[in-house]
C-alpha cells in the first residue's frame, strides 16, 4: 500500500483549512431569524424608510463629558438607505497643533424638525433623547512624515534652503477622510442568536423589545495614503464625512476584522503592516471576498510546492548542461533590487520578508551554477565545467550578444528620462528605481536565453518542470488579481508578459518531447534519484 506523502498531507491539511474559514466568513452574512414562538424577540428602530440626523463634536478628551469638553463640529441629516458626504472644516486647538491627539464624537438622533440653532447649547436637548446612539472615533493619528521627494537635477539648491522632514518620531497626522456607517438590515432576533461582536455595540429600548440604530466608524477604509500631517502653522483643515448603509454581514466582518487588527497591533505589529491588508476588506462585496481568499490560499499553497520543489531540483543537480547561467544570475540579481527597492519604501514586513527569502534562495542557486563552494578550512573554491556545460555557455553567449542590442538601450534611456523628469527622494532612491523598473518592463528579455538554448538544444529535459509549472499557474493567478487589485502598471504589463514567455516554453515542450525511457533525475524532485536509479540499473 502506497501512503500519501508529507507535503500531499499537509497540503490537503492547508486546504481544508482554507475551506472551513472561507465557510467562517460566509456564514458571518448569513443573519438569524427569531425562532417561532420566541415572546422576547427584538427587532431595529429603524425602518427601510428612516431618517437620521448626526451630530459630530470634536475633542481633546478620550473620555469627554457633556458641556465644555464637547466643541459642535457639524450636523448631517441622512436618509438611512442611502449614501451622504459632506466636507466641513475642523478647526485645530493648541494642544494638537504641539502633537496632541483629537477625537470625534457622533451622535446619531432622530431626525431633527425645527430646531434653533443660534444659541450655542441647542444640541443638549437633542441628545438626551432615549433614541440616542453614540461612538467615538480618533481624528488624528501618529505616524512617521511621508519621505519629500524632489528633482535631482532642478531642484537641490531649493532642497538646500528647505528645512528636511524630521522622520525620526512620529507626528500627528489629520484623517482626511471619516466614513460613518449605521446597519440598515432590519434583522429580527431572539437575545441568545445576536452575535457577540454586534452585541458589544448594541443598545436596547426601555421595553428592551426593539435595538437602537447601531453607530460604525469604518476604520478599514481609513488608509495611510489618506492621512495629512499637522504643522505647527496650521489653524485648520478640511475634512470629508461620508455616511453609507452598511450590512448586517459586512458590520459583523468588519468588527471582527477591527479586532483582529488590535490583536496583530498587540503582537508588535505597525499600521505600515496592517495597511495593505485593509484594502483586501474595504468596498469588497462577499462574492470577491470569498474568491480573493480562495485565489490568496492556492497561491500560496502553489508557492510553497514551488519552493520545495526548486530547492529539490537544485540540491540534486550536480551539472548546469542546457541551463542558462545568465538567467539564473538574472534571477538573482532581480530579486536582490526588488528586495531592496521594497525597503526603500518601507513596504510591509509581510512583503519584505518573502521578498527577502526568495532572493537569498536565488543567490544559492548562482553558487550552484557556478560550482562555488565554501569550507572553513579552505575557503571558497570554484570547480570547472564539464564539456556540456561549456557547450551551454557558448550558446548562452551567443544569446546575450543579441539580447544586449535591445536591454542596454532600453534601460539606459529609461534611467535618463527618470532622472530628468521624475522627483526622487535621494539618488540612492533614484538607483533602485531605476533597476527595479528595469527589472519589472524589460526583466522579461532575459528568459529568452533559455528559450535560445531549449532550441539550439532541441530539448526541454534539463529544466525543473515541477516547480516550473507551480509557478506558471501562480503567473495565471497573479494575472487575476492584475484586475482586482490596486498594483503598479509596470507590474501588472509584467504579469501579462510572463505569460507569453511561459505559453513558448510550453510550446517548445511539444515540440520537443522527453524520450519516456530515458532516465532523467532532472524532473525527480520528490525521490532520491541516485537510489532509483540503482535500483532500476540491478532490474535491467
Amino acid at each position: 500500500m502506497n501512503w500519501p506523502s508529507l507535503t500531499t498531507v499537509l497540503s490537503v491539511l492547508f486546504l481544508g483549512y482554507m475551506a472551513n474559514s472561507l465557510w467562517s466568513i460566509a456564514s458571518l452574512y448569513i443573519p438569524p431569524s427569531c425562532p417561532a414562538g420566541e415572546k422576547k424577540c427584538i427587532s431595529s428602530i429603524l425602518t427601510e424608510s428612516s431618517e437620521l440626523s448626526l451630530i459630530i463634536f470634536t475633542t481633546t478628551k478620550v473620555r469627554p463629558s457633556m458641556g465644555k469638553d464637547l466643541s459642535f463640529l457639524e450636523s448631517l441629516d441622512v436618509k438611512v438607505s442611502e449614501e451622504k458626504q459632506k466636507t466641513v472644516n475642523v478647526k485645530f486647538p493648541k494642544s494638537v497643533i504641539n502633537n496632541g491627539t483629537m477625537y470625534m464624537c457622533i451622535f446619531a438622533v432622530p431626525k431633527l424638525g425645527k430646531v434653533d440653532k443660534s444659541k450655542s447649547d441647542w444640541w443638549e436637548k437633542e441628545i438626551y433623547n432615549p433614541e440616542t446612539s453614540f461612538t467615538q472615533t480618533r481624528l488624528t493619528q501618529y505616524s512617521i512624515p511621508v519621505a519629500e521627494t524632489f528633482n535631482l537635477l532642478g531642484e537641490e539648491n531649493k532642497k538646500e534652503d528647505s528645512k528636511p522632514t524630521d522622520r525620526s518620531r512620529p507626528v500627528s497626522h489629520l484623517r482626511s477622510k471619516i466614513v460613518i456607517t449605521v446597519m440598515s438590515d432590519q434583522v429580527v432576533m431572539g437575545p441568545g442568536q445576536v452575535p457577540g461582536e454586534i452585541g458589544h455595540t448594541m443598545s436596547l429600548t426601555k421595553d428592551r423589545k426593539k435595538y437602537l440604530p447601531i453607530l460604525f466608524v469604518d476604520e478599514l477604509t481609513m488608509r495611510l495614503r489618506d492621512l495629512r500631517v499637522v504643522n505647527a502653522t496650521d489653524t485648520n483643515s478640511d475634512i470629508e464625512i461620508i455616511y453609507k448603509p452598511i450590512s448586517f454581514g459586512k458590520l459583523r466582518l468588519f468588527l471582527q476584522f477591527s479586532g483582529a487588527l488590535g490583536s496583530m497591533h498587540g503582537m508588535g505589529f505597525t499600521d505600515k503592516d496592517t495597511d495593505e491588508v485593509k484594502g483586501i476588506f474595504a468596498d469588497t462585496n462577499l462574492v470577491l471576498l470569498l474568491i480573493t481568499f480562495a485565489v490568496s490560499a492556492v497561491h500560496l499553497l502553489f508557492d510553497f510546492l514551488a519552493f520545495k520543489s526548486d530547492v529539490s531540483f537544485w540540491r540534486e543537480k550536480k551539472t548546469v548542461e542546457g541551463l542558462s547561467r545568465k538567467t539564473i544570475l538574472w534571477r538573482a540579481f532581480s530579486q536582490t533590487v526588488i528586495f531592496f527597492y521594497l525597503m526603500d519604501e518601507e513596504t510591509s514586513l509581510l512583503v519584505l520578508i518573502p521578498a527577502g527569502v526568495g532572493a537569498l534562495i536565488e543567490i544559492w542557486k548562482v553558487t550552484k551554477a557556478l560550482h562555488i563552494e565554501f569550507s572553513f578550512r579552505s575557503g571558497f573554491t570554484y570547480g570547472s565545467d564539464t564539456a556540456g556545460e561549456a557547450n551551454t555557455a557558448q550558446l548562452d553567449q551567443t544569446a546575450m550578444k543579441y539580447l544586449s542590442w535591445v536591454l542596454y538601450p532600453l534601460c539606459l534611456g529609461g534611467a535618463v528620462y527618470s532622472l530628468i523628469y521624475t522627483p526622487h527622494k535621494s539618488w540612492y532612491s533614484w538607483t533602485i528605481q531605476t533597476t527595479v523598473n528595469g527589472v519589472y518592463a524589460f526583466g522579461f528579455l532575459f528568459m529568452l536565453p533559455q528559450l535560445f538554448l531549449n532550441y539550439k538544444l532541441k530539448s526541454v529535459a534539463h529544466l525543473p518542470w515541477r516547480a516550473f509549472m507551480y509557478k506558471a499557474f501562480n503567473t495565471f493567478i497573479d494575472d487575476l488579481f492584475a484586475f482586482i487589485i490596486t498594483m503598479p502598471t509596470a507590474h501588472r504589463v509584467a504579469c501579462f508578459r510572463d505569460d507569453i514567455v511561459f505559453l513558448i516554453y510550453l510550446y517548445q515542450r511539444y515540440l520537443y518531447p522527453v524520450d519516456p525511457t530515458r532516465i532523467d533525475t532532472s524532473v525527480m524532485m520528490d525521490e532520491a534519484p541516485a537510489e532509483k536509479i540503482g535500483v532500476k540499473q540491478k532490474d535491467d
